[in-house]
């Protein structure tokens, strides 16, 4: 009697391949998130991707997942190079100027907005990355403080609104314009924020529960 040949399974896509797709999703969509907003067609996503629509789907089931998805990223790769830049220097206010330029580097400002306006902002794991950020730049401003680095009359609110508000393009000018200064802006900003300070704030500083009452 023959026994039948088993049939040839096709095996599995290494991991790492899928893990390369998402990223390039993730890429892609936040590309095409800060040109041309939230509503982009997740099949245009999927072209500058170079994946098919069914990857994109079976990664991300509906745009809410991958809109979310995106902001996590930012928000956690923004934290990750303050967190590197405070590992090899030690210093407080460096990691600060760190953690500035790569939001700006990571288009924060015109993302952030789409959590208002897209989802739910309360979902656990946008709140997860919301925390280790906020955390960390307390944390880093805390010790800057502590090293006679930082000016005392600021709070971490200070810090996300000023960086937000100075990443974004002036009404009526275009992207390109602003991404070139963008940097040099910033720079004035955080040399703003030195101990000692040069003058007195009005008002007094904005912390994270202030901008939540808001």
């Amino acid at each position: 009697m023959q026994t039948a040949t088993p049939a040839v399974r096709k095996a599995p896509r290494p991991r790492a391949d899928a893990l390369r797709n998402r990223e390039r999703i993730v890429t892609a969509a936040r590309e095409m998130f800060v040109e041309h907003g939230p509503d982009v067609p997740l099949d245009d996503i999927a072209r500058r991707a170079g994946v098919g629509n069914a990857t994109v789907y079976r990664n991300f089931p509906d745009r809410d997942a991958l809109v979310r998805e995106v902001v996590c990223c930012v928000m956690d790769r923004t934290v990750a190079a303050a967190e590197l830049a405070f590992a090899q220097t030690g210093d407080a206010f460096g990691a600060l100027e760190r953690f500035v330029h790569a939001a700006a580097d990571e288009r924060i400002s015109a993302l952030c907005p789409m959590v208002q306006s897209t989802f739910d902002q309360h979902h656990p794991d946008l709140e997860a990355s919301r925390q280790r950020c906020e955390s960390l730049v307390a944390a880093i401003m805390d010790r800057a403080k502590a090293a006679g680095q930082l000016r005392s009359d600021v709070d971490v609110g200070d810090v996300l609104i000023a960086a937000a508000q100075l990443s974004r393009p002036p009404a009526g000018t275009g992207c390109g314009i602003a991404d070139r200064y963008v940097h040099r802006h910033l720079q004035l900003f955080l040399d703003g924020l030195r101990a000692p300070a040069r003058s007195t704030l009005p008002g007094t500083a904005l912390t994270m529960e202030d901008l939540r009452k808001a």
